[in-house]
């Protein structure tokens, strides 16, 4: 498939697709006419190079992880290197990080919401139909 078929299919664009092969996470042959053509294999390739991107891996990560993962929940990696090692211990640990953070942001969102919600609760009092606004604590 050629490359705007690829990124209408994959959600990205053109660009972002040249981007992923310039990094080497993706690769195309070429048509007798010079336009890249891409195997079908990668609408799911892209997808899980987005999602491994959202997850705030850098593209040199990705690009030496990729083969591992070639085969859903089987990961093959021959000979990882001392520096392989620490270098996704470290941003595993990152991505801890991140997600710990997230989940403080979560439930203290889902507390303001409930205190919004128990306070619009009240001011509407019991058997009153309809909703009355509630002062904005922002």
């Amino acid at each position: 498939m050629r490359i705007g078929e690829l990124a209408k299919r994959s959600g990205t664009t053109p660009r972002l697709l040249r981007y992923y092969e310039e990094q080497g996470l993706i690769v195309s042959s070429r048509c007798g006419n010079g336009y890249r053509s891409y195997d079908e294999a990668l609408v799911d390739r892209v997808a899980q190079i987005r999602g491994l991107l959202d997850a705030g891996l850098p593209t040199r990560i990705i690009r030496k992880i990729l083969p591992c993962l070639n085969t859903p929940r089987v990961i093959h990696f021959a000979d990882p290197t001392p520096e392989m090692i620490e270098t996704l211990e470290r941003e595993r640990d990152r991505m801890t990080g991140h997600i710990e953070v997230m989940i403080r942001n979560r439930d203290a969102i889902a507390a303001y919401l409930e205190t919004v919600l128990a306070a619009d609760r009240r001011s509407r009092g019991p058997g009153v139909a309809g909703s009355q606004p509630v002062d904005d604590p922002w």
